[in-house]
């Protein structure tokens, strides 16, 4: 399943897509580094609420992690760990995608 376009993704940013995963409905967090792609659903492990504090609207720390809206858990975008606040020692879940021609995809 195509997600996006790589270039619709800027480089060190985020975007929020849809995409059926089994045969759930789920909103799922890209981001971008360099010509890879990494993606997580948009869930933080504290309180199961979606981490943009609008659609496809992410906050990014000053130390490039990725925040919480809703209560400040601060993930390093890598493994998606929580490296700071509620849920510290959880990971965001990850989602295989791959990039292929320019294009994000599902693997």
């Amino acid at each position: 399943m195509r997600l996006s376009a790589l270039n619709d993704i800027s480089e060190g940013g985020f975007a929020e897509v849809e995409a059926t995963i089994g045969d759930d409905a789920e909103s799922l967090i890209l981001y971008r580094d360099g010509d890879e792609v990494r993606a997580w659903l948009n869930v933080c492990p504290h309180a199961g609420r979606r981490l943009d504090w609008a659609p496809g609207q992410f906050l990014k720390s000053k130390d490039g992690h990725l925040v919480c809206a809703a209560h400040g858990a601060s993930f390093e975008l890598v493994q998606g760990d929580c490296v700071a606040g509620p849920c510290r020692g959880d990971s965001l879940r990850a989602v295989a995608v791959q990039v292929r021609d320019g294009e994000v995809w599902l693997a």
